[in-house]
């Protein structure tokens, strides 16, 4: 299964080490950032995505950040997308 994947900077190790368990298991997985713990317009990260999702060039998406709030209202900005908060 293919896989994007994005995070803010709050949210980068976290995602760093989900997309290597992923990889194990088989997964192929799009970083799509942050790329460090250096602050990011997590916004866009969030737009782009679900936007990959939602076009079908990914079968799903994960999106971490501090608080999950803010990456969840850039994802649902996408037609056709839809995210939400879990914990």
């Amino acid at each position: 299964m293919r896989i994007a994947v994005g995070s803010d900077h709050a949210g980068y190790p976290l995602k760093a080490a989900l997309t290597g368990w992923l990889k194990e298991l088989g997964h192929e997985v799009l970083d799509l950032g942050a790329h460090s713990t250096d602050s990011v317009d997590y916004p866009l990260i969030g737009f782009e995505v679900a936007s990959r999702v939602a076009q079908g060039e990914a079968s799903r998406g994960v999106l971490i950040c501090g608080s999950g709030i803010g990456v969840s209202i850039a994802a649902n900005r996408v037609e056709g997308a839809r995210a939400a908060l879990v914990n």
